[in-house]
């Protein structure tokens, strides 16, 4: 077994699952498959950077509280960090660890020269003002301005986070700095250096991922029935595009709960509601009420959980009734009910690879940001497609030459990768 860091415990809980470990299990499932050298795999097992960091703010009321923030960098072994930042009561130093460590793999996979990073506040944003909320993220970004930059470390938006975030923070940088410096982060509004595509790329991926899927089954998008789990930024842009597709979308929900119609749901409708209604689609009219626990075990030909991980578990694995799961979100699906999944026949297609969409996009606006020359929407899409599908019949490649599910196959090749990158380059001194 992998001797993993010693890091923060979390509360016990009996339903608890550690994504710390879970990351591990993954890693050493591929290092067993690769037979890699115990010491390369004792150095891929731990991160080569943890930061935490005290952040004190004024309220608007005039109080001061202070919050904990994370940044763990995993491994720059293929080139500078590059990860998100999350702003949700859950995060922990395990978590954001984790998430790192695929942010590796996935990088790797994708054939993009970044190594793995993870941030995050353990706050609600929603229980903040905006200006609030700015002066937690200038203080965080003052506070690692030393292990952030264009050539070091690349932050992006993840959960609770977005565009605004991402330009305080490149504000942050800049202005401690001296100059602007568009290529500190991605994810930025267009007018300070953004790219055209980031905001619907995560969804983008997870589309382009399932109708490859789709179509090694030798079927299409059209009349396919969708489920998806968490109707924030990527589950949306991943509905809009799968329904205009053709692609008939029976149920989404939000954190508060959910929607299903037998018939689909129609989709622009739906947004433009959440819209309205704090983001959330409780209360859509002409359509059913479902919590998510029930929503994820619909009779359905396509389930994509774009929520928060530990979704499907050892406890409702059973119920699951999707013959495709697209993990549009980090980890959704546990150790132990992807295996279950993998012994019935379903086709797990795993983060690293149908989430992939965003760090794609994050990487070509990290290129355009360098070069001061920027593309137009539809060179930004066909590129990040090819590297998708590049990726996806990579994987498919390595399943049927290994004899090996798909998400052991993604991991062989983005560990692999890394491996042999880290022993090309030795070990220093």
């Amino acid at each position: 077994m992998i001797a993993t860091p010693t890091l923060p415990l979390e509360p016990a809980s009996p339903a608890y699952i550690c994504p710390f470990d879970q990351a591990c299990s993954y890693l050493e499932a591929a290092a067993k498959e690769l037979k890699l050298d115990q010491g390369v795999l004792e150095i891929l097992s731990h991160p080569r950077k943890v930061v935490t960091v005290s952040i004190p703010v004024k309220l608007d009321n005039g109080e001061i509280r202070v919050f904990a923030g994370h940044r763990v960098q995993h491994s720059d072994i293929l080139g500078p960090y590059k990860g998100g930042i999350r702003y949700h009561p859950a995060v922990t130093l395990r978590e954001v660890s984790a998430l790192a460590m695929l942010m590796t793999w996935k990088c790797a996979l994708l054939g993009i020269p970044y190594g793995g990073a993870k941030g995050g506040i353990a706050i609600d944003p929603k229980q903040y003002s905006a200006s609030e909320l700015e002066r937690i993220t200038r203080r965080y970004t003052s506070e690692l301005i030393k292990d952030i930059g264009p050539s070091v470390d690349i932050p992006a938006p993840d959960m609770g986070t977005s565009a605004r975030e991402m330009a305080w923070m490149m504000d942050t940088y800049s202005v401690n700095v001296g100059h602007a410096v568009p290529g500190v982060v991605t994810g930025k509004p267009i007018s300070v250096g953004g790219s055209r595509g980031r905001e619907m790329a995560t969804g983008r991926g997870a589309m382009i991922i399932v109708r490859e899927a789709l179509a090694d089954q030798g079927r299409s998008l059209d009349g396919v029935r969708v489920v998806i789990q968490g109707f924030g930024n990527v589950g949306i842009a991943a509905a809009e595009l799968l329904h205009q597709a053709g692609s008939k979308i029976i149920a989404v929900s939000t954190s508060g709960g959910g929607i299903y119609s037998e018939a689909g749901l129609d989709i622009p409708a739906v947004k433009a509601y959440a819209s309205r209604n704090h983001r959330s689609v409780v209360g859509f009219p002409d359509a059913i009420a479902i919590n998510n626990a029930d929503l994820l075990t619909l009779p359905c030909d396509v389930l994509i959980p774009a929520a928060l991980e530990n979704q499907i578990t050892e406890e409702n694995v059973n119920q699951i009734k999707a013959q495709i799961i697209a993990e549009a979100a980090n980890g959704p699906v546990t150790l132990e009910a992807n295996r279950a999944l993998e012994a019935r026949g379903a086709i797990v297609l795993p983060d690293i690879l149908a989430n992939a969409g965003g760090v794609v996009v994050s990487y070509l606006e990290w290129v355009q940001g360098l070069s001061y020359v920027f593309w137009d929407e539809e060179r930004v899409n066909r590129e990040m497609e090819h590297l998708m599908v590049q990726a996806y019949h990579q994987v498919i490649q390595q399943s049927k030459l290994r004899q090996i599910p798909l998400r052991l196959a993604a991991y062989t090749l983005g560990v692999g990768r890394v491996a042999q990158a880290l022993t090309d380059r030795g070990l220093y001194p």
